[in-house]
């Protein structure tokens, strides 16, 4: 059992690489104090990898490095990182990083009896050991062995080579060129070295990629998959695209549409926070307008809201949204929003989204619109969009935020769903379509809601308009043969208002005569009354003259 424990708590002993992803695609990062082999063609970053690494290792983790150049020159190589904000003269007066530039030229290398590596070890060694370097690295080994045409002795070099960097116990570093049936030129780096990258720059339909692989990882676990990277003004980020696990939080709080009209529409009064939102429709139909709304509700709470526009430059996006009541400059001003424009060609599909994941990394949007993702179609296969749109998913839900997409269908009469819908549809959580409803030689739209997990939600299809104050939805209205929209929807509400008038105008005609018939029948009443009243005097005073005729007989008879 005491053994068990400790084999489960043993963790491989790594050095992280300073790079972004690569740590959570190798577990940690490089094996600590084991050489390893970035392979690749030209152009695909070998030598930024490699330097980023060291310098990260300097400025993060304080561990000084040496890198030994052999095709560059020490000034050129500081030349050219500095461009990405690395400054090595700095870390070269403070001790903690040498570069040395080793000129082989193949024109004076003469083989004469045994060939070694003890110069280069003696200089290494030195470098190393003069700034108590932990980090090493070899850029590039063919260059080293440019001159050389014995195999058997170049074969044996280069295993002493790996074997004297670990005895020296650095975390070294080697990059080395693409050969035609092997990683590497020589086919032999790769099995000694005990952890295999290689970098690949392809270029399709137009749109160049940059991808890494790892190949083997000697003692660890890693991601086996392709992941795209990137380099920009900082360096090099890579995707990890396996964090696929559907363990994310979740959210009972409910955000705004920013429409009164469409929160109605569900239960709760909006959407969960954390969710994700799909608005499709055909063209014209206001999806980038609800996106807008969407987005200057969530900047008015003061949620952070990055909006991915690919079809309208910011000015235009700000200029348009105008006329319809809504200003997004103020929240630009402000900060609490970004617009990103640019056309899906720019980028291929998975560095916009390495794009994406490095604004959430760095502006930390609680909120992200993307308009629309229809257009990345454009820039990929049906797979590789449907694998992009999952990973974009996943990614928001892990860092829940609330997200917003358009996407643009084709006007069909088959309502089959494009691509995009079809991808994205079964991911997202509230499905909100808008669509034009044509009849009697005009065109209006309609709303309504396809579903929207864990929350009621109305079934009708709701008309709105759209107008300088904004986007208005209507009530529904009935008539014989279903809803009605535009100028159905006004003669039906003219013919309901005048038979409105003509029932009022009735209704007020009978009043009228009731009141006269009641006036009639009270005056009958009091005809009647007066009547009874002189009957009924005529009776008492002929009770009275009875009454005095018997008093006076009965007088006469006593006499």
């Amino acid at each position: 059992m005491q053994e068990q424990t400790k084999s489960h708590s043993f963790i491989f002993p790594k050095s992280s690489t300073g790079v972004d992803g690569l740590d959570e695609i190798t577990n940690g990062g490089f094996p600590k104090g084991r050489p390893t082999l970035i392979c690749g063609g030209a152009g695909c970053g070998k030598t930024l990898l490699s330097m980023q690494f060291l310098i990260k290792g300097i400025t993060d983790y304080n561990e000084p490095g040496v890198f030994m150049s052999f095709e560059e020159p020490s000034d050129d190589l500081t030349l050219n990182v500095k461009s990405l904000g690395f400054d090595l003269e700095k870390l070269k007066k403070s001790k903690k990083l040498i570069v040395d530039h080793v000129r082989v030229e193949r024109s004076e290398i003469e083989e004469a009896g045994e060939y070694d590596l003890d110069g280069l070890f003696i200089r290494l060694g030195h470098a190393i050991d003069s700034i108590k370097a932990k980090r090493v690295v070899l850029d590039t080994i063919e260059s080293l062995f440019a001159g050389l045409d014995n195999q058997a002795i170049l074969r044996a070099e280069l295993r002493r080579l790996f074997s004297w960097l670990k005895q020296k116990g650095v975390t070294a570093v080697i990059t080395g060129e693409r050969g035609e049936a092997t990683l590497t030129r020589q086919g032999l780096e790769e099995y000694v070295s005990d952890c295999v990258i290689v970098l690949d720059h392809r270029v399709t339909e137009q749109v160049s990629t940059r991808r890494l692989r790892i190949i083997k990882y000697r003692g660890s676990t890693h991601g086996t998959n392709e992941y795209p990277f990137l380099i920009d003004e900082n360096g090099i980020s890579v995707l990890p695209i396996t964090s696929l696990k559907l363990n994310n939080e979740v959210s009972s709080e409910i955000v705004s549409s920013g429409l009164e009209g469409l929160d109605g529409m569900f239960e709760g009064g909006g959407f969960y926070r954390g969710s994700n939102i799909l608005v499709s429709g055909t063209a014209g139909t206001a999806k980038t307008t609800i996106a807008c709304y969407f987005a200057t509700q969530q900047c008015k709470n003061k949620e952070r809201t990055v909006y991915f526009a690919f079809e309208e430059s910011p000015q235009q996006l700000v200029r348009n949204m105008k006329s319809v009541g809504v200003d997004l400059q103020k929240f630009l001003d402000n900060g609490t929003l970004q617009i990103h424009s640019s056309r899906p060609s720019l980028n291929g599909l998975e560095l916009h989204l390495l794009t994406l994941r490095k604004l959430i990394k760095e502006f930390k949007p609680t909120t992200i619109i993307i308009d629309p993702i229809s257009n990345l179609i454009t820039v990929g296969s049906e797979h590789e969009v449907k694998s992009m749109l999952v990973r974009l998913i996943d990614m928001l839900k892990v860092n829940n935020i609330t997200a917003l997409f358009t996407s643009l269908n084709k006007q069909t009469e088959n309502f089959r769903p494009d691509l995009a819908e079809e991808s994205v549809s079964s991911l997202v959580d509230t499905w909100i379509s808008v669509r034009d409803m044509e009849g009697i030689g005009e065109r209006n739209r309609g709303v309504f809601i396809i579903k929207s997990r864990g929350m009621g939600h109305s079934n009708q299809v709701r008309e709105f308009i759209i107008t300088n104050k904004g986007i208005e939805l209507l009530d529904v209205e009935l008539g014989p043969q279903g809803i009605l929209t535009g100028s159905a929807r006004k003669s039906y509400q003219f013919k309901k208002a005048m038979s409105d008038i003509k029932l009022q105008n009735e209704i007020s005609r009978k009043d009228r005569e009731i009141e006269r018939k009641r006036k009639v029948l009270q005056a009958n009443i009091e005809a009647l009354r007066n009547e009874f009243e002189s009957a009924e005097e005529e009776l008492s005073i002929l009770k009275a003259t009875e009454l005095l005729h018997e008093k006076l007989s009965s007088n006469r008879k006593k006499e």
